[in-house]
């Protein structure tokens, strides 16, 4: 049961990229690389996360676990990974499939996260399932928005100063995320609740914005 749990905001998530990409969907396979990939994005983070914890000894603080153990290195290699997967892909043909297959990595990667923290002999249970569902997933989900977004300007605006953006805005962004969480203060509350505003607004505008930009959605209103 709670892995069902744990699936479950995750693929509430992809199906509304999948409903929202209605001019052109994307093949079930690159889908499903996407979220493979995010499932090896969480296992390249945790053994690098412990590679730099043995390396280099550090006491976990709130600003150091949200600004480099967790954002850092999770937006770096997701990164990574969604570069490999799309930049020179011929499915990636429209601005908004930026957007899907970054979403579909950083979902991929939440499903991994999800499912050990969920099913934790200690940190997990219905609780957790419950406050994941409502606050980590989403994130995990409106920064791979922010990361797909800026890799569709680099490609389709033939500027490649937007692909350091397609890494530092969903870092920053998740970095503050979790230092607010973190610091559990009310004022901190406060800070979180302006910031989940603005990632939801940024999410949806940006996701109208590229809808529009498609090549195909001339073709498609023709058709319908």
């Amino acid at each position: 049961m709670l892995v069902e749990l744990a699936s479950t905001p995750v693929a509430a998530g992809l199906f509304f990229l999948y409903i929202k990409d209605k001019y052109e969907k994307e093949p079930w396979k690159m889908l499903f690389l996407g979220v493979l990939f995010g499932l090896y994005t969480a296992a390249v983070v945790y053994a690098l996360g412990s590679f730099l914890e043995e390396r280099f000894p550090h006491e976990e603080t709130p600003f150091y676990t949200a600004f480099f153990s967790s954002a850092g290195v999770e937006e770096a290699v997701k990164f990574l990974f969604l570069f490999f997967l799309i930049w020179g892909n011929r499915n990636f043909n429209e601005p908004l499939d930026g957007i899907v297959y970054g979403v579909f990595v950083s979902l991929g990667f939440a499903w991994a996260e999800n499912v050990i923290y969920v099913t934790h002999p200690i940190l997990g249970g219905y609780e957790t399932a419950l406050e994941r569902a409502l606050l980590s997933v989403p994130g995990h989900g409106l920064f791979g928005v922010r990361m797909g977004y800026y890799f569709a300007l680099g490609k389709y605006r033939n500027r490649k100063r937007y692909l350091p953006l397609a890494f530092f805005s969903p870092y920053l962004a998740h970095a503050l995320y979790n230092y607010f969480l973190l610091k559990r203060e009310p004022v901190f509350w406060l800070f979180f609740s302006v910031l989940e505003v603005r990632l939801w607004g940024f999410g949806l505008k940006r996701i109208k914005e590229l809808q529009n930009c498609s090549p195909f959605r001339e073709k498609v209103s023709k058709e319908s």
